[in-house]
């Protein structure tokens, strides 16, 4: 196969948004790994991780004209519709191990062969993050669990939990709008 040009985002979403081959193949090939990787530390389960993610996929395609430009952008929409479908996923698998027996993860940086450059900057932005912040955010958006959950294995209380999201997620926010 030959190697795909890369594509600006605006580019991508225009060939997204045209239906065409290409422009999906490129977003598969270049974002399938990464949405994996949320998937599958949510669902723990190889094989229903990838069923989940062609559902992603099909997900994606069928609401691109959702996708709004000004509020996130597109590896961060495409990483949110990941992250719900394996909680969905793992919510009616309903095999999930206790919450004492489950540990936050120590770094984001975990590497992945050929993560794009969007996973990178994320991973390098949580870690930029304040300890609490960070541990809810990573909680929350990479290992799948609820708000309720979070105040459960970390026994702080739920106002406490959305707080320090709220705050992780605006000093992301902040990080992303400062290297545009």
């Amino acid at each position: 196969m030959k190697a795909a040009a890369p594509y600006t985002e605006a580019d991508l979403l225009q060939l997204l948004r045209q239906r065409s081959e290409s422009g999906f193949d490129y977003l598969y090939t270049h974002y399938s790994g990464a949405l994996l990787q949320i998937i599958g530390a949510i669902v723990q389960d190889a094989s229903s991780a990838e069923d989940v993610l062609q559902e992603v996929f099909v997900r994606i395609y069928q609401k691109l004209h959702l996708y709004d430009e000004q509020k996130s952008r597109l590896y961060t929409w495409m990483a949110q519709i990941a992250r719900n479908a394996a909680i969905d996923r793992h919510r009616q698998q309903q095999n999930r191990p206790g919450l004492h027996n489950q540990k936050p993860l120590e770094s984001v940086h975990d590497t992945v062969e050929g993560a794009n450059p969007d996973t990178a900057d994320v991973r390098f932005w949580v870690n930029k993050l304040d300890k609490p912040e960070k541990e809810v955010v990573v909680l929350a958006y990479l290992q799948g669990f609820t708000q309720e959950e979070i105040g459960q294995l970390l026994n702080t209380p739920l106002g406490t939990v959305k707080s320090r999201i709220r705050s992780g997620l605006k000093k992301l926010r902040q990080m992303m709008t400062e290297r545009s």
